[in-house]
Parts: structure tokens; sequence; C-alpha cells
């Protein structure tokens, strides 16, 4: 069985010490991230009141938001490889906060697309993106386990953030709330801070420096540039392109189904109250596994073919969308609802363990930035997509069909080219070891060669 990705890091990653603060500051970043969009829904209806729009045009602040902080993957991977993570997190701890101060004194939608969508998104990326790259440079052989227990930061802080939000809304109204989601953000500076970088990394960096000068003999100074900041070589990866397309796909219906649960319930009639409970089942099951796929893909049963593990649990995903329509009545959503958060835990837990396992954390930062501005398009259509089957047949149903095939399709594809990917890397590995055995027999009888001419030219 091949092994994970090499690091090629320069040095043994830790694997625990300082490590687990830095996770702990990744828990926070992440969770923000991730959750913060989602959080916001709360002020929607009263926003949408006070300038007179549709509900259209309110949604597209958190559209606007989600974009950036995915189109502004790559922005971030190079600040991230030119400056390190913990500057970068505290430059998007500080864009997001005063995003939310600035927005509070907005007066017209217009300003809110501005300071929510775009300065909040891009500071949102600076939080997401550093933060996943840096675990790489603390665990090796620890690494699933650390980035399942950063990534459960998501769940975790949504929880936090509903309840909150509410309870801001009904105290403060929108404008007194968003001062006050200002300040909280600049909690991601005090995550940011706990981000230390690794010494023998700027020790890496150097030597990647020196060894980037010496290719630079046969490339123009332009080609080398672009390749220090963010490396587009790896469009001719094979497992990056494999993972690539499979989550491309898959993006187009990963978010509709939770965005859309509360109002399938209250379709089926079922009170405001429990329909909005499905939400809080949803993310309890998605905190509790999270840690545990960690846990599981950090096994040594798992952990050499952890690329299959991933499959599965986008195809579990699909099933779990397709069976929705046929729950029936509340016990049937909440079957669902406990079932299908399990699975999306699951899917983003590994999310991004198995990007790093394909290339290796040296190259994670550029990978994770050209991966989440190509799936920036999927994040802004899905919904809509699915928003339209829903006005045009006047039924959730189709909208989870369409949904849990685009986890379908995907899932199997990545079973059937990963196969092939680990059968490459096996013949590979085989063929390396092969020509290095070839190369030391080699060697051995050019040192024997001259040894043994000397010694009968004595013997003469």
């Amino acid at each position: 069985m091949p092994p994970a990705a090499a690091t090629n890091l320069g040095y043994t990653p830790p694997d625990g010490g300082w490590g687990w603060a830095v996770v702990f500051g990744a828990f926070i970043s992440i969770g923000y991230a991730s959750a913060f969009p989602k959080s916001l829904a709360v002020y929607f209806k009263e926003i949408q009141e006070y300038f007179s729009v549709s509900y259209s045009e309110i949604a597209w602040v958190p559209s606007v938001m989600l974009a950036c902080m995915y189109g502004g993957g790559p922005v971030s991977s190079i600040l991230v490889n030119r400056y390190g993570s913990r500057p970068v997190v505290l430059l998007g701890g500080l864009m997001v906060g005063a995003a939310m101060v600035l927005a509070s004194y907005g007066t017209s939608i217009i300003q809110l697309y501005v300071y929510v969508g775009l300065i909040g998104g891009f500071g949102l990326a600076f939080n997401l993106q550093p933060a996943l790259t840096i675990i790489g440079t603390y665990f090796q052989v620890r690494r699933p386990l650390a980035n399942g227990l950063a990534m459960t930061g998501s769940p975790v802080i949504l929880l936090i953030l509903a309840p909150l939000n509410q309870f801001l809304f009904d105290s403060f109204g929108w404008r007194g709330s968003f001062l006050i989601l200002g300040s909280i953000g600049l909690n991601c500076c005090v995550a940011g801070a706990l981000m230390r970088p690794k010494a023998e990394a700027v020790d890496t960096t150097e030597q990647s420096a020196s060894l980037q000068t010496e290719k630079g003999k046969s490339q123009s100074r332009s080609q080398s540039c672009v390749h220090r900041f963010i490396d587009l070589s790896l469009f001719t990866h094979r497992g990056f392109l494999i993972y690539l397309i499979g989550n491309v796909v898959m993006y187009f219906g990963i978010f509709a189904p939770v965005v859309f649960l509360t109002p399938y319930a209250k379709h089926q009639g079922i009170d405001e109250y429990s329909a909005a409970l499905l939400l809080s089942i949803y993310s309890l099951a998605d905190i509790f596994v999270r840690p545990a796929t960690g846990f599981i893909g950090n096994s040594k049963w798992i952990r050499p073919r952890i690329q299959y593990f991933f499959s599965f649990a986008i195809l579990y995903s699909g099933v779990c969308h397709l069976l929705c329509p046929l729950a029936s009545g509340y016990v049937g959503l909440v079957v669902y609802a406990v079932f299908s958060g399990l699975a999306f835990g699951m899917v983003s837990a590994l999310l991004f363990e198995v990007l790093m396992d394909l290339v290796g954390a040296h190259r994670f930062s550029s990978a994770v930035g050209l991966v989440t501005i190509m799936e920036c398009g999927p994040v802004l259509l899905g919904p809509p997509i699915s928003g339209a089957l829903v006005d045009i047949s006047g039924e959730y149903n189709y909208m989870y069909y369409a949904c849990g095939l685009f986890m379908l399709v995907p899932g199997i594809f990545l079973f059937i080219m990963h196969y092939y990917n680990y059968k490459k890397l096996d013949e590979e590995q085989r063929q390396s070891v092969a020509v290095e055995m070839k190369t030391s027999e080699e060697t051995v009888k050019l040192q024997i060669g001259p040894d043994d001419k000397t010694a009968h030219e004595a013997d003469r």
C-alpha cells in the first residue's frame, strides 16, 4: 500500500505539543468561517422590510459572502505562502470585525453587499485557508484526527451562533446585533495568535527558495514568481484533478438539502418550532461524527486508503437525500436529519484531509486555493437551481432527488478513479524501487571495478 503523500517539509512534525493549541485556534477560525454566513438568516426579514427589498435581493448578502470566501482562496493561499498563517488569520479577523461594524451603519442594501458580502467574505477566506494549511505543519501521523477535531468547529459554532443571533436580534435589532457581531469576529484574531509558525518551516521556505533559484536558470523569471506563490502545476497532478472534478459536481448538491430542510418540514404541516429543531438535531449529529471520523480515518486500516473512505461518505450522503422524500411525518424527518447530519459531518471532516493526502502538506496551500475558487460557481448556483425545482414543481421531492444524484454521481466517480489512482501509485512505487536498486547495483560495480583493477596490477 502506498503511504500518504510525502510532506517534504524538511523536518518531522511533532504530532502534538503546541500543535493542539494550533488545532484549537483552527477550530475557532474554521468554525467561524463556515458557520457565520449561515447564521445571518435570522436578520433577513427585518433588513428586507427596513430597506424595502425583495427576499431574493436580501439573499444575495450571504451568497456574495460565500462566493468571496471561496473565490478568495487563491489570494489567501498566496498570502499564506508569502507571510505564513498567523498574520493572514489576524488580517481576516480584523476584516470580518470591521465589515460587521460598517454594516451596522449601512444605509442601503448595496452597502451590505460591499461590507458584509465583499469585505466580510474575503475576511472569512483569510480565516479558513491558513487554519487548514497550518495543521499540516504540526501533524503527520495524527493529521486526520487533528483535521477532524478542527473541522468540528463548524457545527459547534453554528449551534452557538444560531440562538445567540436570535437573542441579539430580540434585544438590539439588526444594527445593534451587527455591531456586537463585529466585536465577536475579532476573536478570530485570538485564534490566529495561537498559530505559531514552525521555525523549521521557515528554514524549509529558505531551502525551497534556494532550489527555486537554481531551477530559475532554465525558466523565465515570471514563471518562477508565479510558481512561488501558487502552484499551477497541480493541474497536471492526477490525484488533484480527480479530487477537483468530483468536488465541483458534489458542491451543486451539498448545501441545498439542509437549507431547505426547515421549509420542507413546514410544507408538510409541521409547526415552526419543531421544524427549526430539525436543524439542531442535524448539527448535533454533525458535531458527534466529525471527531469520530478523524479518529477512524487515522486508524491503520483506513489511513492508507482514506480516499475510499471519503468516496463512501459522499455516496452515503447521496443515498440519504434520495431517501428523504420517503420519510413520512415528523419522526421520519428526524431520522433523515440524524443520518444526513452524520453524512455531512463525515464529508466535511475528510474534505481537506484527503486533499492533503493526495498532494502533500507542502503543496496543500496552493491546492486548497485552486479548489475553493473552482467551487465558487457551484456554491452560488446550487441553492438557486434547487430552489427553481421547488418553484416549478411546487414540491420538495424533486429537489432532494436532484441533490442526491449530485452527491451519488461524484461518489461513484471518486471510487472508480481512486482505484485507478492507487493502482498507478503502486506501479510507480515499484518502478521507483526498481530504478533505485538498479542505480545502487551500478554504483557498486563502479566502485568495485577500479579496486579490482588496482589489485590485479599489484599482483603482476
